[in-house]
């Protein structure tokens, strides 16, 4: 009842509200090592690139990094263990609001000191407390916790973490004294700055998108072809021009380095934008249609949302 409230009231927006979210949790994959460090960071120099569907001429004023995945569910776990033992998140039940909706999750929650709100129309205030990083008892949880440590599944130890909140991949990077990537950072990471026919790049690998680029619905990717249309998450870095049991992927990377920038997870970002809630997220996921895969789509949810098909990486 709890998770079927959760998708009423707190929907991915546009086109990922047309859908419900995949079932995923019957799902148990081999484990695929694609030989991409999860622990890798890229460097992304200071300029002008062309940002969003028209190609605005835009200024990053400073060199900046981001991990060249997004977070493992190994990676993930790890962050929670050593949180708990510093006594930052605690694990139980904690108070979910959306709007004028509260509910109770069990799950892994921090604390988070709220924001300004400004009463404007449709925005929601977000005032300071516990907030649920990640729901424990949710199929589609890939992280389990036996009352003292965290683990994640085994096959799916290099699979993006899903199932964390933006306040969950908040806290994250901020343990770590990281932050989220702003969205322009990210979108930079994932496009570059190469000019084609005096466009900028639609795809992190260039002007079309071939089924092999990348994990998107449909894409017939290897793991589609294990377990039928709907798929699932693939490893981080798999779309890397290797081949893996007799599926050929084509590189995928963006000029930076970075992998699944596009499909995938959808990837939540930084910008706290006045008069709205509602976090932003790029990069398509695997539940996602090519069209949604170009660098400059976004969609966007409220904080305390989580998803099978949303992650996050990190910016320095």
């Amino acid at each position: 009842m709890r998770r079927a409230m959760m998708l009423l009231v707190l929907g991915v927006l546009l086109l990922a509200a047309c859908a419900p979210e995949p079932n995923v949790s019957a799902i148990t994959p081999p484990y695929i090592d694609t030989g991409v460090d999860p622990e890798a960071w890229a460097l992304i120099p200071a300029g002008v690139f062309p940002f969003g569907q028209h190609d605005h001429p835009t200024l990053i004023e400073t060199d900046y990094e981001m991990m060249i995945t997004t977070v493992t569910n190994e990676q993930f776990a790890r962050y929670l263990n050593e949180a708990l033992a510093a006594g930052v998140i605690r694990v139980g039940e904690v108070e979910v609001e959306a709007g004028e909706q509260v509910w109770i999750e069990e799950g892994v929650a921090g604390y988070y000191p709220g924001e300004p709100y400004d009463g404007y129309k449709h925005e929601e205030e977000i005032r300071a407390g516990d907030k649920l990083y990640l729901p424990l008892y949710d199929p589609g949880v890939r992280i389990l916790f036996d009352g003292v440590q965290f683990a994640s599944i085994p096959e799916y130890r290099n699979h993006p973490a899903t199932m964390v909140t933006w306040f969950g991949a908040n806290a994250y990077c901020s343990f770590y004294d990281w932050r989220l990537p702003l969205e322009v950072e990210w979108e930079k990471a994932a496009r570059g700055t190469e000019l084609v026919d005096g466009r900028g790049l639609p795809f992190p690998w260039g002007t079309h998108i071939e089924r092999n680029h990348a994990n998107f619905y449909s894409s017939f990717d290897l793991f589609e072809k294990m377990f039928g249309k709907l798929g699932n998450t693939t490893p981080v870095g798999l779309f890397n021009g290797q081949s893996y049991n007799g599926f050929e992927t084509l590189n995928g990377a963006s000029p930076y380095g970075l992998y699944d920038m596009a499909g995938n997870v959808w990837q939540w970002t930084g910008d706290d934008y006045p008069k709205q809630h509602y976090r932003h997220m790029r990069g398509g996921s695997f539940y996602s249609y090519e069209v949604d895969l170009r660098v400059w789509k976004f969609n966007s949810a409220g904080p305390q949302y989580y998803s099978p098909q949303v992650g996050f990486r990190c910016a320095r």
